[in-house]
């Protein structure tokens, strides 16, 4: 059976620059931290990958701290310090933030106190984007960074989270990106590492790969390659909606990322779609999740609005830049042809 991956908003497939990056750091032997040739040879790595990172991300004013990933990131941005956020933020950053800023019907936060608010730029269940105010504390940019154009130094923000594996690097590797001059208490102590912000030797071939990455994804922004994967976008909701049964597409009012479909089935439970679709070939992810073993509707649609039934039936659909036009299609056909036997079953 043919696969095809359509959850590229969960992890995305390693990119070959990243790929070659890697391999040629796996021959460097030094520590980063030693004074000899072997280990400056190791911190030129890091280094390189800085820079890179930083130019990719338009953050040229800013210090950037490698970290384990994305949750690690944001635990350091927003431990203790009594930060406001909102239903829809990712579960590291809810871990810290205080959930009590409105959201609308849109999918939009309402910041009163941007100094004091933890901010996704783009959701990773319905892609949708928000507006970023000015002197926000920290800005989640791990969904949107390598999907649209975007710079740090133009945000106004202090801090912005970023992950290597969501456009195209290995897991296990992260960064926080702060506005220069800005004062951390690290979490990680012991070597004074990464200017004393987080301790621990670096992945130094995981963060070789972020940087190539980051290098090729700002790349395929400025080329409008995202541009193309958001027409095939289209094509696959335009396909969906000629179904018989209604669909409910969540954020296509508003501005989202190009690759992301979020749509409910009222009546067929979304880990139900889910199983269905991987069982012929499909790899997308449910707007709902299991915790302790206990189904949930998704707290992102209920914060928008949405009733148990319509969260609780909720698929995401994330393309990436290797899908086609056939892929959407064939995933179309097959989804409205299990949807119309649900309905027969159920009727």
């Amino acid at each position: 059976m043919k696969r095809t991956y359509l959850d590229h908003n969960a992890t995305t497939p390693l990119r070959a620059e990243a790929r070659a990056a890697m391999c040629a750091a796996m021959d460097v032997v030094g520590n980063p931290y030693s004074v000899h040739a072997e280990g400056r040879a190791a911190k030129a790595l890091i280094e390189n990958a800085r820079g890179q990172i930083a130019q990719a991300l338009g953050a040229g004013d800013a210090d950037i701290v490698f970290t384990s990933s994305a949750t690690e990131a944001a635990a350091l941005a927003c431990a203790g310090r009594g930060l406001h956020g909102g239903e829809i933020e990712h579960e590291a950053v809810l871990a810290w933030v205080k959930p009590d800023l409105p959201v609308d019907a849109k999918g939009k936060a309402d910041v009163a106190d941007a100094a004091q608010t933890a901010l996704q730029l783009a959701n990773s269940e319905t892609g949708i984007l928000q507006d970023i105010p000015v002197g926000l504390a920290v800005c989640d940019l791990t969904q949107a960074f390598g999907k649209v154009p975007l710079r740090f130094d133009e945000l106004g923000v202090d801090m912005a989270i970023v992950s290597a594996h969501k456009l195209g690097g290995p897991k296990g590797v992260g960064a926080l990106v702060l506005r220069r001059g800005l004062d951390i208490a690290a979490q990680i102590k012991g070597g004074g590492q990464e200017m004393g912000r987080r301790s621990g030797t670096e992945n130094t071939i995981g963060i070789a790969g972020f940087g190539a990455a980051a290098t090729a994804a700002v790349a395929d922004v400025a080329a409008g390659r995202w541009e193309k994967i958001g027409q095939f976008r289209n094509i696959l909701e335009k396909a969906l909606e000629a179904g018989v049964n209604k669909t409910i597409f969540v954020g296509k009012a508003v501005g989202r990322l190009p690759n992301t479909s979020c749509f409910a089935a009222p009546g067929w439970k979304g880990e139900t779609q889910v199983m269905q679709m991987d069982l012929s070939g499909f790899a997308v992810s449910a707007g709902s999740a299991c915790s302790s073993g206990k189904v949930r509707a998704s707290r992102v649609l209920r914060a928008m609005g949405y009733g148990d039934e319509v969260a609780g039936s909720a698929i995401r659909v994330s393309l990436g830049l290797e899908t086609q036009e056939d892929d959407v299609v064939r995933f179309a056909e097959t989804w409205l042809d299990k949807r119309h036997k649900h309905a027969r079953r159920a009727a």
